[in-house]
């Protein structure tokens, strides 16, 4: 059976993601080519030359230099044509998932997207992938071919290897009308952006920020100071319970920084932080359905008895919030 990993770059290199997909594709013992689309193509085919791929092709070309849905699935096409391979797999980025199940449906291949595994058993290629908000695993096949495969990102390690000359094939792309340029790139400052899905820790801020404390009074201004200052110190990725998200839809005074994008629950995102601290937030089952992939989850709450003193958490710090985490800034300095 003919595997083909398809990549893409990033500033020029393979990001993380792509790593990972390639040790999955590894990980199969079944021969397997890559194909590369980006600028820099072809320095990062050479920077895995040694993952033990039979072919590597690649686009390098103006046209795909920025992520663009016309020239990117053009691209795509091309390598997937010229590769003829049975089985693909490719990450599961923005950039691909934007673009990949457009292609899979104009050549007619089978594709399923959010795979967290793929092996191979007797000869057949065999995936999964979770369904109900990551309650339930399926493991499944597809006797359809050609069969596209989206691997989810931080389950897999990423690959690991040597550099080396990967002699890496140009792939020809009639792309066509361009009816779209890009211009430029408008992003947050490192400093404003609060979703960081690299980050070692994922800091999560409940509802109870927002409400009186012992004085009888309101602290949200002083609340919103002590979060950012840690994120900041500790480079932390920042969630949001549904309840504390929800007071801003309510007209509610609440942390300007945050909205439904940091939610992190069963109607939220599962992010797969190494660590996670979750504070104010009572640690009820839709919740922690979020935390399933964090390694060590950690909690403060004022009540001992909260949800995560129900074994949900490895640790319950029984305080409060805004005490310890000033504490906790002031040892960060």
């Amino acid at each position: 059976m003919k595997v083909f990993v398809l990549l893409h770059t990033e500033q020029g290199a393979l990001p993380k993601a792509a790593l990972e997909t390639l040790n999955v594709a590894c990980g199969l013992g079944m021969p397997f080519s890559v194909g590369i689309l980006g600028q820099g193509a072809a320095a990062a085919a050479d920077a895995v030359a040694s993952c033990g791929a039979v072919k590597f092709e690649t686009v390098d070309t103006p046209e795909v230099a920025q992520p663009r849905y016309a020239s990117d699935a053009a691209a795509a096409a091309a390598l997937i044509t010229s590769a003829g391979a049975e089985v693909i797999v490719a990450p599961q980025t923005s950039r691909f998932a934007r673009c990949l199940p457009g292609v899979a449906s104009r050549m007619g291949i089978a594709v399923d997207t959010h795979a967290v595994s793929v092996s191979a058993q007797d000869g057949a290629v065999k995936a999964q992938r979770w369904f109900y908000r990551q309650r339930i695993l399926s493991s499944f096949s597809r006797a359809a071919r050609p069969w596209m495969l989206l691997v989810d990102g931080g389950v897999q390690a990423p690959w690991q290897g040597a550099a080396g000359t990967a002699n890496a094939q140009a792939v020809a792309v009639a792309f066509g009308e361009q009816r779209t340029a890009v211009t430029g790139i408008r992003a947050l400052a490192a400093d404003a952006q609060t979703i960081r899905p690299e980050a070692a820790l994922l800091f999560v801020a409940g509802a109870g920020w927002t409400k009186k404390q012992k004085d009888g009074q309101l602290h949200i201004g002083r609340a919103g100071g002590i979060i950012q200052k840690f994120l900041a110190a500790a480079k932390a990725s920042l969630g949001s319970s549904k309840s504390l998200v929800d007071l801003q839809s309510e007209g509610h005074e609440t942390l300007s920084f945050m909205s439904h994008m940091n939610q992190v629950g069963q109607t939220g995102s599962t992010p797969r932080h190494p660590k996670g601290l979750s504070t104010c937030c009572h640690g009820e089952e839709p919740h922690a359905v979020g935390w399933r992939f964090i390694t060590e989850r950690r909690a403060i709450n004022l009540d001992a008895n909260c949800g995560w003193a129900q074994g949900k958490a490895d640790v319950v710090y029984v305080g409060d919030a805004f005490e310890i985490m000033e504490k906790v800034n002031a040892l960060l300095g």
